[in-house]
Formats: structure tokens, C-alpha cells, sequence
């Protein structure tokens, strides 16, 4: 069931995959600045409400057809906050929360920040490591500062990052045309601090307080070795600070981060619908 919904003054595109058993609500998403519609994040949902309860795959804010949003601490704490908002605003709450890459993080934050609408969360392929956090934040933010500073907001909306959020939603070309530059790029220069990788933050923006207050059961895939971007030792650190966590070994070889990268094409999350046995067996047995 598609469908649209005005969350913190922005509209939030989602849709919800009904469940064919008696269980918990889900909600699934996805990393980078991925849709709903990437491959495997739909196809795990459904193999999910196969055997649970419904199953909510959404739009992040700067993502698909939602709106753009340039506010907040954070690009993922403003994501976690509308992801809250949506789970209250279609009734779902407490679900479980649930995503890999950037999805874990903004999973984590909104268990954190919103504790209310989080029953468990389940997280794999967790950003980590010096590497892995100082590139995110390159990759995210560096392009737009950059234009935006040398050639104004018209450069920041002809960029390729932002076409298929533009496409989807034509009033996002405005919505970023309307930003003043300087705040902008002061907004942007934020968010890529966030990604800073800091001792007393367990992920950006979730501090070790935080975490060890999240009094939930939390299930967290063990990332590969081989993985620059989502180091193992990042899963391991998660899995060992957040206080009901079970730490468990992914449905996928060490390399799998890099094999899906080298054959992008196919889609970076195509195998995800491979953890839903594992997710389901935690959730029937934990909840």
C-alpha cells in the first residue's frame, strides 16, 4: 500500500507491505541516498511480512520521492526523526527497526532519539572506521559545498546526486533553489562534521550514553573483514555497547560489501532479502 504522508512539515513517501501473520510492525531501510524502490529493499520487506507482521519501507528525506530537507544536527538525525514521525503517523509503533549501511545508522538514531516507537532493532553493514566515516561525509556533502560555494544553488540542483529526488519530485529543484548559499554550505560543512569519527560516539550522533541506555533487544550482523566502509570492528564495537544485542554472522561470504560494489549495476542491497530467515527466527524467539 503506497502512499504519502506530511512528516515535520515534509512530505514522506512510503509504503507499507501488509504482514500475513500475527507480529510486530517493521521498517526497513535502506543506505546511501537510496529509494524504497532499490533493489532488495522491497524484496526483503516482502519476505519479511511473509511470515510477520507489516512491513514499512520509506523514503528518506534527500531520497526518492521525498522532499529535500537541508535542517537538523544531521542528515541521519533528521531522518531519524521523520521515520519516528511516520511510524506514529500510521500507528505502527513500537516496531522494529531495521536497515544496513546508512540505514543502520538512521535505524540507531531513531531507536535512541525516539525510544517510544523502537519494540527491537536489527542492524548490518554499520559505517565505521576513519576510512569509512571521513569518506562518508565527503561523499555526501562534498559535491554540493563545493558547488554551491563556487556557483550557487542552480549548480547544487543540476548535480547528478540530486536528480532522482528532482525527478520524482519536481518541487524539490525549488526547495533547493530557495537555500541561501552560505547557509547551505554551513549546513552541509555540519553534517559532514557529524561524520567525524569521535570516542564517545558509538555511531555519528549516538553518544555511549545513549546506547547503553537503549533497553531493547537489538539483533547486529558482523560486518566483513575485508570491508573498508562497514568494518568489522565497528559491528563488534555496536553489538558490544548496545545492552541487549546479539552479534551474529551474515547469510554471506567476507567479501560480499565488495563483490556488490564491483557489480553495482545489480544493486549494492540485492542480496538483502537473504537475511529475512535470520530476522524472523531472531524476532519469533525475542520478542
Amino acid at each position: 500500500m503506497p502512499g504519502e504522508a506530511t512528516i515535520n512539515g515534509l512530505r514522506i513517501a512510503y509504503e507499507v507491505i501488509d504482514g500475513t501473520k500475527a507480529g510486530p510492525a517493521w521498517a526497513l531501510t535502506p543506505g546511501g541516498r537510496f529509494s524504497k524502490d532499490t533493489p532488495g529493499l522491497r524484496e526483503l520487506a516482502v519476505a519479511i511480512a511473509a511470515d510477520s507482521g507489516p512491513v514499512v519501507i520509506w523514503d528518506r528525506p534527500n531520497c526518492g520521492a521525498s522532499d529535500v530537507c537541508f535542517e537538523g544536527s544531521s542528515e541521519s538525525a533528521m531522518q531519524a526523526d521523520a521515520l519516528a514521525g511516520l511510524l506514529d503517523h500510521l500507528g505502527l509503533a513500537p516496531a522494529v527497526i531495521a536497515g544496513g549501511s546508512g540505514g543502520s545508522r538512521v535505524s540507531l538514531l531513531t531507536a535512541a532519539r525516539h525510544p517510544d516507537v523502537a519494540r527491537a532493532l536489527a542492524v548490518w553493514w554499520i559505517s565505521g572506521g576513519p576510512f569509512g566515516l571521513v569518506s562518508l561525509g565527503v561523499h555526501y556533502c562534498g559535491d554540493s559545498i563545493v558547488a554551491a560555494w563556487r556557483e550557487g544553488m542552480e549548480a547544487v540542483a543540476a548535480l547528478p546526486e540530486w536528480q532522482e529526488s528532482i525527478t520524482r519530485n519536481p518541487d524539490n529543484r525549488q526547495r533547493i533553489l530557495d537555500q541561501k548559499p552560505r547557509e547551505f554550505i554551513s549546513t552541509l560543512e555540519r553534517w559532514l562534521l557529524a561524520y567525524y569519527p569521535r570516542d564517545d560516539e558509538l555511531v555519528p550522533g549516538l553518544s555511549m550514553d545513549a546506547a547503553h541506555a537503549m533497553d531493547i533487544p537489538a539483533l547486529v550482523f558482523r560486518s566483513g573483514e575485508s570491508d573498508p566502509h562497514h568494518t568489522r570492528e565497528m559491528s563488534e564495537r555496536v553489538a558490544g555497547n548496545l545492552p541487549h544485542a546479539l552479534l551474529v554472522e551474515p547469510p554471506w561470504g567476507d567479501a560480499e560489501w565488495n563483490e556488490r560494489v564491483a557489480i553495482a549495476e545489480n544493486g549494492l542491497f540485492v542480496r538483502w532479502p537473504l537475511l529475512a530467515p535470520q530476522l524472523i527466527h531472531w524476532a519469533s524467539t525475542s520478542l
